[in-house]
């Protein structure tokens, strides 16, 4: 995910590509074993635009939104519930009872926040901030996600001092270990 322009539209579209690899799952039989390749695209996915938006956009919500600090800390809060479930996942195989389940409940609950960004945050942060601004925190986003982990990390740091520390090294390892197992690259 990397789409170019501001902030919203970035963020919007990778909203799209999630929603897109959920159908792809839900499309397949239950023990096809492509749902867990698409299992962990999503995973990537999702991981790499969270810590994308932990190190940039709620900072930004911070700043600039009034009330902001309540929103932000309520979008961290389901991140960190979707990253625990995501972990869950990857220890899934798709022929497992819990696969499913594990999968309807992300999908409830990266669906809740999707639509609470889409409709209350980012008109609030479209409302206080310039367009150059939202077009440098679009950059900024982007750059985040192409050196973001892509694997589920859940007691990591969740603040954006400490997940832009962290992140780059846990980047790495996931990197090699993506690399080991063919992860991501099918």
């Amino acid at each position: 995910m990397g789409h170019g322009g501001n902030v919203i539209g970035e963020l919007t579209t990778d909203h799209r590509e999630v929603d897109a690899l959920f159908e792809r799952i839900d499309g397949l039989p239950a023990a096809d074993p492509k749902r867990r390749e698409l299992a962990d695209q999503l995973t990537l996915e999702l991981v790499r635009h969270s810590v994308a938006e932990e190190q940039y956009l709620y900072p930004a919500v911070r700043r600039y939104v009034d009330g902001g600090d309540d929103l932000a800390d309520q979008e961290l809060a389901d991140h960190a519930e979707i990253e625990h479930m995501l972990k869950e996942l990857e220890a899934c195989r798709p022929v497992d009872d819990r696969f499913d389940a594990l999968l309807a409940g992300l999908r409830t609950s990266v669906t809740s926040h999707v639509q609470e960004e889409e409709n209350r945050l980012f008109p609030l942060l479209a409302d206080s901030c310039s367009a150059n601004a939202l077009d440098e925190l679009g950059g900024k986003i982007r750059s985040a996600k192409s050196a973001a982990p892509t694997r589920p990390h859940p007691s990591g740091a969740d603040s954006a001092p400490a997940n832009k520390i962290l992140a780059p090294g846990a980047s790495m390892v996931d990197q090699l270990r993506d690399i080991l197992t063919g992860r991501g690259h099918h």
